[in-house]
């Protein structure tokens, strides 16, 4: 057996170093090519580095929640004696054939001839092995097959271009299909209840001096505890149950998700929070009950000590880095660069809600979810033909404005890692329903955070639903190097003034006008002053409410 390393690689286009949000596998795993080992955060993406051999996990050498460079080992694997030239695929055939009789319990030893290594090649070939074919599951998916022991290879996904969702997953493991045995793939690893398994070149190993360290242990008496046996959470909830000590089975929550308990970081630093208030008041009481005049033993004054520290008002301290720091690094070159203006008007919207109700059940039919977002989308590209600078970009070392031809909009995403912007290319070229389709799968994506680095470039224009959170108006910063990002906010009943027709009994010249309750939508259009002007913001704004007031209109365009 021979040793081979394998250095983190370029995850992402000029990517210089990544956070290892999660191991995989654990030493002693049997992991085949292409398998994934690890979860790696860049700063745009989650993304699954995969093993590029087949053999067996000897080292883990980084910490979960570490930043790794980019060129440094992170694993080591045992994998079979390379092969001398001219007769490498006998090898592996050999390899392989070995592998199958032992996994098998049936299986008839293997004779030392050629013969028999073309015959297990071929049998080989008949059935197809996890890892032969790329497969297009996030994370979350993966990792659900994972914890149902299903062969991720072996499910058939229903999402665009065959990709697997967690649905597709639990509808296979349903079938039959959840029965593939642990020596099969990767172990199921919690982050939060186990010791670590890495170790650091140069070091002894941890493993052994931390063999009797204190587990989370159960919760305190005055804490309830779900005592789950399976939660779904996203990575960076998983990463603020190990730092605050909990497991996020015990977190207690009434949301589901694909049929399964799901919890986010608020509930998780909630219930933490009630488990350092409980074991503080347990300390106390004790301490209480103790007779008068009595020394507390080295080992009572420690706990006590650590109990006034739990319950005292510590400052929380987050890594600043990987999404959250692009984010917060994009947001300041837009925000200090491109001098913001922001235009604020209101659609009254009622003929547009009564069109999508009437549209939604049959693009229900087509297995499409139609939400107000794709009428936007047509809206603001008609607008934008008419509107060029707002659909531009300014270039400074050249002097020069560039008024884009293609109408590539990108759709803000409020993610657990913080605000992802996903792209719809062409939306100039495409249909109602198709756009919707797009939207819901882009979306979905950023929130699972399986959204490759393309998917999120090239747009000309931005639009940010903040509405679906609440509120009306906003200040949205501009997505640089765009010139504008239009802000939608939450659509509801407010007071409007219309004209509504009482038979001249309150004026007899015609139609008199009322205040009356209208669904509107809030519109805040943030653009960049040196390209664009104030005038050319409010000509744009009246134009999308034109055509939202007025849904029919969307279909010349």
């Amino acid at each position: 057996m021979a040793t081979k390393e394998f250095k983190l690689p370029d995850v992402g286009e000029g990517v210089a170093e990544g956070e290892l949000v999660n191991w995989l596998v654990s030493p002693g795993d049997t992991v085949t090519e292409d398998q994934p080992v690890a979860e790696v955060e860049t700063d745009k993406a989650l993304v699954e580095v995969p093993s590029p051999y087949d053999g067996t996990v000897k080292e883990l050498l980084a910490e979960e929640g570490e930043m790794v460079p980019v060129g440094d080992v992170i694993i080591t694997f045992e994998v079979g004696e390379e092969a001398p030239e001219g007769g490498s695929e006998a090898a592996e055939a050999g390899t392989e054939a070995e592998a199958e009789a032992e996994s098998e319990a049936e299986a008839a030893p293997a004779e030392e001839s050629a013969e028999s290594a073309e015959s297990a090649e071929s049998a080989e070939s008949a059935a197809p092995a996890p890892g032969s074919g790329r497969v297009f599951a996030p994370p979350s998916a993966r990792r659900l097959a994972r914890e149902l022991g299903v062969d991720i290879g072996a499910v058939q996904g229903s999402g665009q271009s065959g990709r697997i969702t967690e649905a597709d997953v639990r509808e296979h493991a349903e079938s039959g299909g959840g029965e593939a045995s642990e020596s099969a793939g990767p172990k199921d690893v919690e982050v939060g209840t186990r010791p670590s398994a890495t170790t650091k070149r140069g070091e002894e190993s941890a493993s052994a001096a931390a063999g009797g360290a204190e587990e989370g242990g159960a919760a305190p008496s005055g804490v309830e505890a779900a005592g789950r046996d399976r939660t779904l959470a996203a990575p960076a909830t998983r990463r603020v149950a190990e730092e605050e000590g909990v497991d996020v089975d015990d977190v207690p929550t009434d949301e589901l998700r694909e049929g399964e308990a799901f919890v986010d970081e608020a509930q998780v630093r909630q219930y933490a929070d009630a488990v350092k208030r409980a074991k503080a008041a347990e300390a106390e009481a004790a301490t209480e009950a103790e007779p008068s005049g009595a020394e507390p033993s080295a080992a009572e004054s420690g706990a006590e000590s650590g109990a006034a520290a739990e319950s005292g008002a510590e400052p929380e301290t987050i890594p600043y880095r990987g999404v959250r720091r692009t984010i917060g690094e994009q947001m300041q070159q837009s925000k200090y660069t491109a001098p913001h203006v922001t235009h604020h008007d209101t659609a009254t919207i009622d003929d547009l809600v009564e069109t999508r109700t009437e549209l939604k059940e049959r693009a229900a039919e087509r297995d499409v979810k139609l939400t107000y977002l794709p009428f936007v989308l047509k809206a603001v590209v008609a607008a934008l033909k008419e509107h060029r600078h707002l659909n531009s970009e300014l270039r400074e070392d050249d002097d020069e404005i560039v008024l884009k031809s293609e109408y590539n909009v990108g759709i803000a995403v409020a993610t657990d890692a913080g605000l992802m912007v996903p792209v719809v290319d062409d939306v100039d070229q495409k249909g109602l329903l198709e756009i919707a389709s797009e939207v819901n799968d882009l979306a979905s994506r950023a929130r699972d955070r399986s959204l490759s680095r393309e998917e999120m470039q090239g747009g000309t224009f931005t639009v940010t639903n903040f509405g679906a959170v609440g509120g009306e108006y906003a200040t949205p910063i501009i997505n640089y190097p765009e010139t504008a990002i239009l802000g939608l906010g939450a659509i509801e009943k407010r007071p409007a003034v219309k004209e509504v027709d009482d038979g001249g009994f309150m004026d007899d010249d015609g139609p008199s006008e009322q205040v009356v309750p209208a669904h509107t939508l809030p519109l805040s259009l943030s653009i960049d002053h040196r390209v664009v002007d104030g005038a050319d913001a409010a000509r744009f704004t009246n134009r999308v409410i034109e055509l939202l007031e007025n849904p029919q209109l969307l279909l010349l365009e």
